[in-house]
């Protein structure tokens, strides 16, 4: 198993290469009207398009794969969704059984993305900590390890290779990253961009929805700041406090953290389908609306790079959030 503490950028480069012809590498996309109103070039990673519908395929099947190389023969994780869809998937691939515990009000398409890839779906209350403790319960009647949707190496170094990529492919064209933004929930993705970028002159920001912001509160405090979540449309970013080893990892490496509310999170899920013509969930475009937010940097135009984390979304929440004015979007949103 790779290191609990102390990660290093090797951990990442080295999820990169195992996870080369495993996962899509999926594209870089920009758009003229997204520059304009950034007020910088904006390179959008579209992870929407990725195997399972977002970057979590990433860190599950880097953290599954060395479990099932070790001889394991299930698996067990917890998460709002996107998260336990990719374990599922993972576990199909090296012919693992999966199960995987979601919450109550789970979104619809998320459970039945975990079913159709074979997983046992269990539900368990509205919040992670609930989740958290029938998953070890869970774990300790079958002897099946859990594979924590953040709080774990290997999910970490997986996740950090959707941010190496597009630092990559950035540097390839000649517009290298000045700047890169990940959404936030339990901090697994930030905390493998950090890593990306370590040693290349990339700040590195995080993106949480007001009130869902332990993170920020964290990064104050110096220690971990749990919080009550409130209600958001991006359900995928509403664990109740950022991980131990994530927060371990960012805490003195990343430049800041964006907070955003649902309006902002609906305008740049709004121009993410209009001007790029892909659908993104509203925690992908949380990025998005975080990267609108950054304050120019003198008159020198800088280029910010955005991870679209998913694109798991229900039509009826696609079909209020294009609606002309969407009216109390957190009342309507997929709870998690």
């Amino acid at each position: 198993m790779t290191r609990t503490v102390g990660q290093v950028p090797a951990d990442v480069e080295e999820a990169s290469r195992w996870l080369a012809g495993r996962v899509v590498r999926t594209p870089v996309l920009r758009s003229p009207v997204i520059d304009e109103l950034a007020g910088a070039r904006v390179l959008l990673k579209a992870e929407n398009l990725q195997v399972g519908g977002s970057y979590k395929m990433r860190g599950a099947l880097r953290a599954v794969g060395r479990l099932a190389a070790a001889g394991d023969t299930g698996v067990i994780a917890q998460s709002t969704g996107n998260h336990a869809v990719a374990v599922a998937l993972a576990a199909r691939q090296h012919g693992l059984a999966a199960t995987v515990v979601l919450p109550v009000d789970a979104a619809s398409t998320k459970v039945d993305r975990a079913r159709a890839a074979g997983a046992r779906v269990v539900f368990a209350g509205t919040s992670v900590e609930e989740r958290v403790a029938v998953a070890g319960g869970l774990s300790d009647e079958s002897g099946h390890q859990v594979v924590d949707a953040y709080d774990h190496p290997d999910v970490i170094a997986g996740q950090g290779t959707a941010s190496l990529e597009l630092i990559e492919d950035a540097a390839r064209v000649g517009t290298p990253l000045d700047a890169l933004v990940v959404p936030v929930g339990g901090g697994g993705g930030v905390a493998g961009a950090c890593l990306a970028a370590a040693g290349r002159g990339i700040e590195v920001y995080g993106v949480e929805p007001v009130g869902c912001d332990s993170l920020a509160r964290s990064l104050a405090a110096g220690v971990r700041v749990p919080v009550v979540p409130s209600p958001t449309i991006a359900d995928g970013l509403r664990p109740s406090c950022v991980g131990e080893l994530p927060f371990a990892i960012v805490r003195d490496s990343l430049r800041g953290v964006v907070r955003v509310d649902d309006e902002e999170i609906a305008a740049a899920f709004r121009l993410i389908l209009t001007e790029l013509r892909v659908l993104a969930e509203p925690s992908g475009a949380a990025g998005l609306a975080g990267a609108l937010r950054l304050p120019p940097v003198g008159d020198r135009q800088r280029t910010v790079g955005v991870v679209l984390t998913g694109g798991n979304v229900e039509a009826a929440l696609v079909a209020r959030l294009m609606a002309p004015r969407s009216a109390d979007l957190a009342g309507e949103g997929v709870a998690a």
